[in-house]
């Protein structure tokens, strides 16, 4: 699951612990302009001692390749080879509005990322001559007296998985060719082929076959009872945001994707509000149909034919978010999933 980067993370580490013990698998740390990533996830590493731990996301612009690299593999050695490096480009607003850095080139950027960040995990001394990276720094662009350096420490795998979220065309075939996983948001199993198979198959064609199968992230909320319909609104407030807020008209990924899933005039609707700020009339415009495709929320027999969908559809991890009012809620939801998927 995804683990809040918003306040109560001691609580939220402890309820963690709850969670490894009934059953989960990997829990993803996001970012934002919260606290940064790596802080938590060192403080989690030492208190789980199963489940991976994954970045969720660290961004591509504000780190350097090395030190994305290094951090990584620190992480891996602390949680004894148990994390998974999420990268993504994050948007503007956050990359410009609070880094004060340019947005640009996500693509050749997070392709160069990959390479130095195996680079390094294997102890080659660091060369890289890429259109965005150069390592060492050329002499003309500095003191001209870097030279190639390799980590010191041996790193517990020379091949961290790298997880990457993306959801434009050339950014899903990126992915699928260079990655060992990749994170979409906002998953409807019915129309992502629609959407994301061709650029899929586009990467698939160029894949370094020691890769492996690429393996798929989705994030659905979850809710299992025959009387949770009403929690479709609990899942509203976040799409309206994403939908509506995350970004200008002309560019917002997430308004693109909605748009990209036949919900032209809605998606248009939520951004009009939300920009005008009648957020709650935003969240109001947004379908149940599209809340209900990406959610498991209904009666155990419904959620379990959900999940045969994620499925069918290539998801290989469901990163839910369990819909309970308290830390007891999420275990006992958790518990009676894993139950129910197993």
């Amino acid at each position: 699951m995804q683990i809040t980067y918003s306040g109560g993370f001691a609580e939220t580490v402890a309820e963690v612990a709850d969670l490894e013990r009934a059953g989960l698998d990997i829990a993803f740390i996001a970012e934002a302009y919260s606290y940064d990533a790596v802080s938590q996830l060192g403080f989690l590493a030492a208190k789980t001692s199963r489940i991976e731990l994954a970045s969720g996301i660290f961004q591509i612009y504000t780190r350097t390749p090395s030190l994305m690299a290094m951090t990584a593999a620190g992480l891996d050695f602390v949680s004894d080879g148990r994390f998974v490096l999420g990268l993504g480009a994050s948007g503007p607003q956050v990359i410009e509005g609070f880094h004060g850095v340019p947005y640009t080139a996500p693509l050749g950027r997070t392709r160069e990322i990959v390479d130095i960040c195996r680079q390094v995990w294997r102890r080659e001394k660091v060369q890289y001559d890429g259109k965005y990276y150069q390592i060492p720094l050329p002499a003309d662009k500095g003191t001209g007296l870097g030279k190639p350096l390799k980590l010191i420490n041996h790193p517990v795998r020379d091949r961290i998985p790298i997880v990457i979220a993306a959801l434009g065309p050339k950014n899903v075939a990126l992915t699928a060719e260079i990655a060992e996983g990749w994170q979409p948001i906002f998953f409807d199993p019915e129309r992502a082929n629609d959407v994301w198979g061709e650029s899929l198959a586009q990467g698939k064609a160029k894949r370094d076959p020691s890769l492996g199968e690429l393996q798929i992230y989705a994030g659905p909320a979850l809710a299992i009872g025959d009387d949770v319909d009403h929690l479709l609104e609990w899942v509203k407030p976040s799409l309206a945001l994403y939908i509506g807020g995350m970004g200008a008209k002309g560019k917002n990924f997430y308004n693109d994707l909605a748009c990209r899933y036949g919900y032209e005039k809605e998606a248009a609707s939520i951004q009009e509000l939300y920009l005008s700020g009648k957020k709650a009339e935003a969240v109001a415009a947004v379908p149940d149909e599209l809340v209900r495709a990406i959610s498991l929320i209904g009666p155990a027999g419904y959620v379990k034919e959900r999940v045969a969908a994620f499925a069918e559809a290539g998801v290989t991890t469901l990163t839910v978010s369990p819909l309970a009012g308290d830390s007891a809620g999420r275990v006992a939801l958790i518990d009676q999933f894993r139950k129910l998927v197993d």
